[in-house]
């Protein structure tokens, strides 16, 4: 894994370039008529579903938080709000997603938001060495290690997901 060059680069991968992490990027032809844009970057890698996450974002008492699960599943918005605290959480509207955290739906990055959200990494992160996610635009992943995101992003890791 190499540290790739921040100029040019998307908000995330300057973040992670400014934090001197170790990662990788991985472009893939993007369809554009793909729906489920997690499942399209794992099938254009050849990565398993397990090992690629897709950034949620979802209204919770006080604000908006982010949720970091594997496309091999769901977001669990009950254990999302229990490890923020908070009493119950829905999926956030789209355009209020894409003003707050400046991403496009299906390119939204948990790392280099307009504005740094309280953030949950689903646990199954730390099973794998490093983990893919949005790079924060539709066909670039960011390929790193889950202490690296969950450090950037001050996370905290629970059991957020469950089988589709």
């Amino acid at each position: 894994m190499s540290r790739a060059k921040a100029p040019g680069g998307t908000p995330a991968t300057v973040a992670l370039a400014k934090a001197k992490a170790e990662f990788t990027l991985h472009p893939y032809e993007h369809d554009a008529n793909a729906q489920a844009y997690g499942e399209e970057a794992a099938d254009a890698l050849g990565v398993p579903h397990e090992r690629i996450f897709k950034t949620l974002v979802a209204e919770v008492e006080g604000g908006l938080a982010v949720a970091v699960v594997p496309v091999s599943g769901k977001l669990d918005l009950k254990a999302l709000a229990a490890a923020l605290g908070a009493k119950k959480a829905a999926m956030a509207d789209a355009a209020k997603v894409e003003r707050v955290t400046g991403y496009v739906v299906g390119g939204i990055s948990p790392l280099g938001q307009r504005k740094r959200l309280p953030t949950v990494v689903d646990a199954s992160a730390l099973e794998f060495g490093t983990i893919y996610f949005s790079a924060g635009k539709r066909g670039l992943q960011i390929e790193t290690a889950p202490a690296n995101l969950i450090s950037l992003t001050g996370a905290v890791t629970a059991a957020i997901g469950s089988p589709s």
